[in-house]
């Protein structure tokens, strides 16, 4: 079914999530690379106002495509690129979509920035607000960790820690969307909206490429909306004969996020070329239930497969990335490149072929998680003798 625009989340009739959709404007290459060096140089393709770059945005977008050969050497890979989203704002891609909820929730007027959230979403929010200067609503749980906490309460607004996990969370936070007609929900009410944020990570990986795209992309599966905007940005470049479509699909974790509460894992996928077909998960999580079809159809259709991974590959791929690259990801990035390792391991995936994987955020989110893991360190008296004594020359 159609309808009109506005804070409509889900469809009548199927109860799946709503797709925002456009007549595409004329719109050159040159047009976009002569804009702002954020990602609204996309405005014109994505549900935002057309002066929306001079507006009070946090700005984030167009991150770092960093060629990582030596990570590509150490895994005997030809080429490989790590999409580097830490460099954002707050960092972690969550900027990307909550600048896109924030202009149609203004749009729309709303009063109240708010979301549900375990870290990430939850700076986003509070910084974003803060910036445009409207009030934040903010509901976590309560155990979250303390960096994650500080990280948000400091922007101000209302920091609200909630007695239970994130699904008591996400309940609540849609019971309240409900009750609060003038507070938009990033992820709730006005996510249609939200989810078109990470179409930008497509757009600028082909931007970046000199407007191709490559042959094979890990991206990290937590809802599951990061993926299938990746996938809807590249096929709307391909529909604006900017960029030539991939012949193959996308890979990664099917563990549910339930474990992610009690374990460090995290849902990731990849485009690929030559990749085998996909593995049917057994269950999703609660937040993936939305758009997880969406994510199966996307795999299926680009001839991709899921892949987990355990916690010990996990922390072993950020320090991997981290020695190799000075790029420290947070678990998602982890997760992404233990993917990738197992991936080719399994001889599902074309080291010859040029790849991209997405590093979602920074590693300095999740210290608790390699904090256990690190090489013994060295003390040393301050003269030369207790330098040689301990062997590190």
């Amino acid at each position: 079914m159609t309808r009109e625009l506005g804070p409509y989340y889900a469809c009548e009739e199927c109860f799946g999530p709503l797709e925002v959709a456009y007549d595409y404007p004329k719109l050159t290459r040159a047009e976009i690379e002569a804009g702002p060096p954020n990602m609204w140089r996309y405005a014109k393709l994505l549900p935002v106002p057309s002066d929306i770059a001079q507006r009070p945005t946090t700005e984030p977008g167009y991150t770092r495509l960093i060629r990582a050969d030596n990570l590509a050497h150490a895994l005997g890979m030809r080429r490989l690129w790590v999409k580097d989203d830490r460099d954002n704002p707050t960092h972690s891609f969550k900027d990307r979509v909550v600048a896109v909820a924030l202009a149609a929730a203004l749009e729309m007027g709303f009063k109240v920035l708010a979301c549900p959230s375990t870290g990430n979403l939850a700076n986003a929010v509070a910084a974003a607000a803060a910036r445009a200067g409207i009030r934040s609503m903010v509901l976590v749980p309560a155990d979250l960790e303390q960096q994650k906490i500080i990280t948000t309460a400091v922007y101000g607004g209302t920091f609200v820690l909630v007695d239970g996990n994130y699904d008591d969370v996400n309940r609540l936070a849609s019971e309240l969307a409900g009750e609060h007609e003038d507070w938009a929900f990033v992820n709730v009410n006005v996510r249609p909206y939200y989810a078109e944020g990470s179409k930008t990570l497509g757009f600028e990986i082909a931007e970046q490429l000199g407007w191709r795209l490559p042959d094979q992309v890990v991206v990290p599966i937590a809802s599951g909306a990061q993926l299938t905007k990746v996938d809807k940005g590249f096929r709307e470049l391909a529909s604006l004969a900017w960029s030539r479509t991939p012949a193959g699909g996308c890979s990664g974790p099917r563990r549910p996020a339930a474990h992610r509460c009690r374990r460090r894992s995290r849902p990731a996928t990849t485009w690929s070329s030559r990749s085998a077909r996909p593995r049917s998960p057994s269950r999703w999580p609660s937040a993936t239930r939305r758009d997880g079809p969406y994510v199966l159809d996307a795999v299926r259709r680009t001839g991709g497969v899921i892949a987990d991974v355990s916690d010990e590959e996990i922390v072993d791929s950020i320090r991997l990335l981290a020695s190799t690259e000075g790029i420290f990801a947070e678990t998602a990035g982890g997760v992404t490149l233990g993917v990738l390792r197992k991936l080719l391991s399994a001889g599902q995936l074309d080291p010859g072929a040029e790849t991209v994987i997405i590093n979602s955020g920074d590693g300095l989110k999740t210290l608790d998680a390699v904090a256990g893991a690190l090489p013994g360190l060295v003390t040393v008296r301050p003269t030369l003798e207790s330098f040689r004594e301990a062997g590190v020359e």
